[in-house]
């Protein structure tokens, strides 16, 4: 749905609206990928007690980058990534694409 403001179309209802439109189907399906690993990983933290101070120390990344990473404000190297699920007792697995979508 568009608005009309000043004789102008705008493109969309809201920013996020707009901002999505700009993403191919790829993109989008990286981006919840990247949202569902962190949001797990953030829940694993959580359910052990284990604040971000203590996971630096466990994992060895430090925690302005866990912190970045928990809040999407950084797209991690998958060996960042690895590091710090290991002391939660997680990692990735590689999994065809019709199981991870079930």
């Amino acid at each position: 749905m568009s608005k009309t403001i000043n004789n102008n179309t705008a493109i969309g209802d809201d920013a996020l609206e707009f901002l999505d439109s700009l993403l191919t189907p790829e993109e989008k399906a990286a981006s919840a990928l990247r949202v569902s690993i962190i949001g797990e990983m953030v829940k694993a933290r959580q359910e052990k007690g284990i604040s971000q101070k203590k996971l630096e120390e466990l994992s060895g990344v430090k925690q302005p980058v866990i912190a970045r990473m928990e809040k999407g404000s950084t797209s991690p190297q998958l060996n960042t990534i690895l590091k710090v699920l290991a002391p939660l007792g997680k990692t990735l697995a590689v999994v065809p694409l019709e199981t991870a979508n079930k």
